[in-house]
């Protein structure tokens, strides 16, 4: 009755839900046990002013934080009530007051004699995530050009980039992670994200599979490849998948 599902009609009008709907649906009644109901329906209604053009809310997950509704599309994390990303709730005062040190350590372990190891940079860029990611970006390179083979580096420095905008480029670092680590789950997951932002939906598809091959248990890469075989109208393996996820995501 609110408008955030627009189910099609049958043969004799009655309303034809997809997987995706009900997913939609069972969350939204977990959610009312949590969330008070007026502030669920305004987070929706937000939610979808905030979503592209012809965006469902089925396209992406819903949950909460406390009391309130957090959104997940992707890399990004926001809560519709605000607008505003999960960290900048949480950590934005501290990462603006630490950012000034943080760069001060980057600047230290580039002229540090001698120059920090692969492990150091990699621990440094870390730390630099939350409060200076352009830094931390950086400190990532470094450490590939001292071990191009380091594998969390090269999944976290395309995470890094998938966020500033740079899909592609992120999708490089994600195939050389691969194919220094063939069968890590979240590089594999990763590069589906990218392919699926790219538009190349059948290699989204073959890399979120890649990631169950590798971890059976990843809830999202279920989710993510339930939407995308939903999309290419495979439904019996799309509800295998939604199936899948709402058990490994029961109790969360």
């Amino acid at each position: 009755r609110a408008g955030f599902l627009d189910p099609r009609r049958g043969p004799r009008r009655e309303y034809r839900f997809t997987f995706q709907d009900l997913v939609l649906l069972r969350t939204a009644k977990a959610l009312a046990g949590v969330v008070p109901p007026r502030k669920l329906r305004r987070a929706l209604r937000r939610l979808r002013t905030q979503l592209p053009s012809g965006r469902p809310l089925t396209g992406v997950q819903i949950t909460t934080d406390g009391r309130d509704v957090v959104v997940r599309d992707g890399a990004a994390l926001w809560k519709p009530d605000s607008g505003q990303g999960v960290l900048d709730f949480e950590v934005a005062e501290l990462a603006e007051k630490v950012a000034p040190l943080a760069r001060r350590a980057a600047l230290a372990a580039r002229a540090a004699e001698p120059e920090p190891d692969a492990a150091a940079w990699y621990a440094l860029a870390c730390d630099l995530e939350s409060s200076a990611p352009g830094e931390a970006r950086d400190a990532y390179r470094r450490v590939l050009e001292l071990d191009p083979d380091h594998v969390e580096a090269r999944v976290n420095l395309g995470r890094l980039l998938h966020e500033a905008g740079h899909t592609a480029a992120a999708e490089t670092h994600y195939r050389l992670a691969l194919r220094a680590r063939p069968a890590d789950p979240t590089a594999s997951f990763n590069l589906g994200v990218a392919l699926d932002d790219l538009g190349r939906t059948a290699e989204a598809v073959r890399s979120y599979e890649a990631a169950l091959a590798a971890d059976p248990d990843y809830a999202d890469a279920h989710f993510n490849l339930a939407r995308l075989y939903e999309r290419t109208g495979k439904r019996i393996a799309a509800l295998r998948h939604f199936k899948a996820y709402r058990q490994l995501t029961r109790g969360r």
